[in-house]
């Protein structure tokens, strides 16, 4: 089982070295998620978010020396954000149901690159209003983006609106 993660143009070019340019197809239950790089403090943190659920994930200080335990990174950095977001599983489960990750090139899915730039924005914001990335609580942050209102459906119907949390539960729970 595999999971594919889209990386961005921005992204790509800091991490060749992990990028495949085939893919075997098969994706894991989790589906592909899309990442992107932002900076505080001069330092490189990742958004990682799922396409299905837009539940998200930040790595923060990523360094060149990190990406060859990348996959041992986010699978800590997705299960601690679940814990804190109140999902509760054991991570053997979580890290079968990812699996190892492919990393491929931008897939320009633009939905979800809509939703990481509305999140990256709102990260922004945070970024002054508490300095440093030391002073950040990076899995505060990204439980609040992660309540926040997300529409997934087709219809404008009240039931479609939900948030990222509830679907990732659903989710987690196939």
């Amino acid at each position: 089982m595999r999971t594919p993660i889209h990386t961005s143009k921005k992204l790509e070019k800091l991490v060749k070295k992990l990028i495949q340019t085939d893919s075997n197809g098969q994706c894991g239950i989790l589906g592909k998620w899309n990442a992107n790089v932002f900076y505080v403090d001069r330092k490189k943190c990742w958004i990682i978010s799922n396409a299905k659920t837009q539940y998200l994930v930040v790595l923060t200080d990523i360094k060149t020396a990190d990406l060859k335990n990348i996959e041992e990174i986010f699978k800590n950095a997705f299960y601690g954000q679940l814990v804190y977001d109140g999902i509760i599983t054991d991570f053997e489960n979580v890290s079968s149901k990812i699996g190892g990750l492919d990393f491929l090139p931008t897939d320009n899915d633009r939905k979800t690159n809509g939703f990481q730039n509305h999140h990256l924005r709102q990260l922004n914001w945070w970024k002054h209003e508490f300095g440093g990335l030391e002073n950040m609580p990076i899995k505060d942050l990204a439980n609040r983006l992660n309540n926040s209102p997300i529409h997934i459906g087709k219809s404008h119907k009240m039931s479609d609106y939900t948030d990222a949390i509830v679907e990732m539960k659903k989710l987690l729970a196939e």
